[in-house]
């Protein structure tokens, strides 16, 4: 069975708000991309995500994206594959539930890895990144601080 996860917060804002700080390039940047993000998430589009903390840009390609509800990304894996099956994507998709009580429920479910010992390393390291990212963003959402500035280095 090949790796995937899903991990979820709740952020104290309308899910207009939540969504929109991950589709802006410039909200995405003030908590997330420490290195900066490029292109606004869009059906279709190919963005930049860098990071100053794990070097290098990223292309991010989106796969679907239904306002306020859904976001599907597809980018390379990070398990180093080089063997004579290259290089393959990962599939995010990220959902947005808005809350009884005015929260947003945001849940992030990444899959595609190879079920490889390298595979389930990327996987992880993975999931650790998206839940700094959901925690990154009910912090920079709710108290305006950029939890990622210097967080790992």
């Amino acid at each position: 069975m090949s790796p995937e996860f899903t991990v979820s917060g709740r952020i104290a804002k309308p899910v207009e708000e939540v969504f929109e700080a991950v589709v802006d390039p410039a909200r995405l940047s003030g908590y997330f991309t420490t290195g900066g993000a490029k292109g606004r998430l869009a059906v279709g589009a190919e963005v930049t995500w860098d990071f100053h903390d794990f070097p290098g840009a990223f292309p991010v390609h989106v796969i679907d994206l239904v306002p306020n509800e859904k976001i599907v990304l597809q980018w390379e894996s990070a398990d180093g594959a080089s063997d004579e099956a290259g290089s393959y994507n990962t599939t995010v998709t990220m959902t947005f539930k808005p809350l009884e009580d005015g929260r947003t429920l945001v849940s992030i479910h990444e899959t595609g890895w190879r079920d490889t010992a390298a595979g389930q390393k990327a996987s992880y390291n993975n999931c650790e990144g998206w839940t700094g990212m959901l925690a990154a963003l009910k912090v920079y959402l709710e108290h305006g601080i950029n939890l990622r500035e210097g967080f790992y280095k």
